[in-house]
């Protein structure tokens, strides 16, 4: 599904040149379940950019889905995007003046699909996420776990074939994070491909493959979540957490 071979990625501010993805080489099959971890700097959200297709990169290459991601114009970029991937934030990303159906229903606007029908489909999606009574609800009016499972309806609605999470736990207490999780686990049993980028270790354990990105470089592949392994293995960071 996804192919990262010799990514490299540097920003340059005046004079300053920061290399923050430094070779990347990484395989990620269809229907994988995988978190990337790392602290501060080790080039986790920028790769999240790139797999993204919202950030370019410089050097190496880079396949989604069979198709060569390198220098699109952004509308083609755009299009592949709302095409192929499901995106999920922590801050949420809702539109503050449109209710929970109509934000769901955003991405078949851009598909060109008819009100109707988006919004049909839109409270399909808020059904299957237990929401259908609060279609109507503006964002300022549901919890944060709420405002998620809106978030995750309207990554879901356009069908991707992966769905990619920055931090999509990040704002939730322990208890709704683990519910967030538990759907996300359900729609990784479909057979979406799910990308989540996360600092909790135990959010991590719940994924089937974490990777660990230390200064711009791939440190560690662990398999299989399993969470008293992951502990074992990371038994110093955890004690900092």
């Amino acid at each position: 599904m996804i192919t990262l071979s010799n990514i490299h990625k540097s920003y340059h501010t005046g004079a300053n040149n920061l290399h923050v993805l430094k070779g990347i080489d990484l395989e990620i099959k269809a229907g994988e379940f995988v978190s990337i971890m790392g602290s501060s700097g080790s080039g986790k959200s920028t790769l999240l950019n790139i797999l993204g297709i919202l950030d370019n990169y410089d050097k190496g290459t880079y396949h989604l889905d069979g198709q060569l991601i390198q220098n699109m114009s952004e509308r083609k970029a755009a299009k592949y995007r709302n095409e192929t991937l499901g995106f999920i934030f922590q801050s949420f990303n809702l539109i503050s003046f449109k209710n929970a159906m109509e934000n769901v229903a955003l991405p078949l606007y851009y598909q060109g699909v008819s009100r109707r029908k988006r919004n049909a489909i839109a409270l399909e999606y808020l059904d299957k996420m237990g929401l259908k009574p609060w279609a109507t609800h503006m964002p300022n009016e549901l919890s944060g776990g709420q405002k998620q499972r809106v978030a995750i309806a309207r990554a879901l609605i356009s069908q991707p074939k992966v769905i990619l999470a920055d931090e999509p736990t990040g704002a939730l207490d322990t208890s709704t994070s683990y519910e967030v999780m538990e759907i996300l686990k359900e729609i990784h049993s479909e057979g979406i491909t799910i990308i989540i980028v996360t600092h909790e270790h135990d959010i991590a354990a719940m994924s089937e493959k974490i990777i660990k990105l230390r200064d711009g470089n791939i440190g560690d592949l662990i398999i299989n979540g399993d969470l008293a392994s992951f502990k074992k293995n990371y038994a110093k960071e955890l004690q900092t957490v």
